[in-house]
């Protein structure tokens, strides 16, 4: 590694009769490069002409009217919204990845110990390692390679499915993987068994950033010599009834579009009204630069920045004027050692909430100042193609913006008719997507509990 930390010293109390220093801060870290292809992404990361990305594999826009009601058939009265994007229950080329063995482990301990939310992590990070040309056989290289997925939620349908069968008095069917199956880590162990990766086994679960703080952290990892590579990246699935009744509850949810649901997911829109619940996974590689250089490995964008922050104000709302997005962006840049108007491409955490995308907007205009007023920046919420991944988004959204970077080509925000009065002149989302070399991108992601995260990416050097 070019940089490591080191341990200087170690005191179990401070020396009372040292002199006072001055904290020390380590050195910069190396830069750190995407050594993967999301592939998984590309078919939806462009839409040709701006179209919808529903029907196509990955995408979270609604393909079909979602049942709310409980199990067994029982309706679910209150729940106003009736739009969501499930994903498909099979595998990437069609096989069922719920049956994919891993070693060590018997077919169906492999088969029940995955719920829908493990088996999508499962088979992107497959996806993405094969893209990457990383599937070491040694295990020198398996023990310096670590996983980090996370997710927001967990398995809500798995825990309702075994409520149900205990309110029936049916405990003798309770599957004996259940526990296993519903803890979010599972994701992450399960990569780690596949293949044998024997560095960090890691797993945020932030709500919302969890996608982006699973990358973040990832690349602190490899920062500090605890790997030379990491698969990272986000997952959820949370179709469900207790989800959708939650949130309805919370009036999170769109409900002015319901017979038009291609419409619902509209960002930075006067309609906007709440946003459409997706799910999905996103997973990519993260290399040394030493170690990427070194095998000659694939590079669509280097990690400069990593910024976090907590709002420390409200459960769900964030600040009004911004100040948590705003220390998030602002640490992100002074991570990378770039200036606000080296940004080209901004993906916007945007969910097509009245109040949330108004906060952002006023947060990075904050940030960027005359650089986002005079249109040097190019902005936009690729949530109106996908809706909200919820635990996924922050990692699907920081793909969309590497390939961003790799293509040339902003994507746009769709469903973005009346664009919201904070808007005007040059400063104004993408309606179209737009080709344009981009030097360096961020990728924002905020959660519940006032936790924000946001990424910044740049072309390889």
């Amino acid at each position: 590694m070019p940089w490591a930390p080191r341990i200087v010293s170690f005191a179990a109390a401070p020396d009372e009769h040292a002199p006072p220093r001055s904290p020390v801060r380590p050195p910069p870290p190396p830069r750190l490069l995407l050594g993967c292809g999301p592939s998984s992404a590309a078919p939806i990361c462009l839409p040709p002409r701006g179209r919808d990305g529903a029907g196509r594999r990955h995408a979270a826009r609604p393909r079909r009217r979602v049942h709310l009601g409980p199990p067994r058939g029982r309706r679910l009265r209150g729940a106003r919204a009736r739009r969501g994007g499930p994903t498909p229950h099979r595998g990437c080329r069609g096989e069922d990845v719920g049956a994919a063995p891993i070693e060590g482990l018997r077919r169906r301990a492999a088969r029940e110990g995955r719920g829908r939310v493990r088996r999508g992590g499962v088979d992107q990070a497959d996806e993405a390692l094969r893209d990457a040309n990383w599937l070491p056989s040694e295990n020198e290289k398996k023990e310096r390679t670590g996983v980090s997925i996370g997710g927001g939620i967990g398995s809500i349908s798995d825990i309702l499915d075994a409520s149900q069968l205990i309110a029936e008095n049916r405990l003798r069917r309770l599957s004996p993987f259940f526990i296993p199956k519903i803890l979010i880590n599972m994701a992450s162990g399960h990569v780690s068994m596949k293949y044998g990766f024997q560095g960090p086994n890691h797993a945020a679960v932030t709500a919302c950033a969890t996608g982006a703080h699973s990358i973040g952290d990832a690349t602190r990892m490899i920062q500090f010599g605890d790997a030379d590579v990491m698969v990272a990246g986000g997952t959820e699935s949370s179709i469900d009834a207790l989800s959708i009744a939650g949130f309805s509850r919370l009036r999170a949810l769109s409900t002015k579009y319901n017979s038009l649901p291609q419409a619902s997911s509209r960002p930075f829109d006067c309609g906007r009204d709440g946003f459409v619940i997706g799910e999905g996974c996103g997973v990519m590689v993260l290399e040394a630069l030493d170690h990427a250089m070194e095998r000659g490995a694939k590079i669509y964008a280097e990690v400069r920045g990593y910024g976090m922050s907590g709002d420390a104000h409200h459960i769900t709302q964030p600040q009004n004027d911004g100040r948590g997005a705003i220390l998030a962006m602002e640490r992100a840049l002074e991570q990378s050692g770039l200036q606000a108007d080296q940004i080209d491409y901004l993906n916007a955490h945007a969910t097509s909430t009245p109040l949330g995308d108004a906060v952002e907007a006023t947060a990075i205009k904050s940030v960027f100042g005359h650089h986002a007023t005079s249109g040097g920046l190019a902005l936009s919420s690729t949530k109106g193609a996908i809706g909200h991944l919820l635990g996924a988004a922050g990692s699907v959204e920081a793909i969309f913006t590497v390939l961003a970077i790799h293509h040339g080509v902003a994507p746009p925000t769709l469903n973005l008719e009346q664009p919201d009065l904070l808007f005007e002149g040059a400063f104004m989302p993408l309606t179209a997507a737009k080709k344009m070399h981009i030097r360096a991108a961020i990728s924002n992601s905020f959660g519940f509990g006032g936790t924000n995260a946001s990424l910044l990416f740049s072309c390889p050097p």
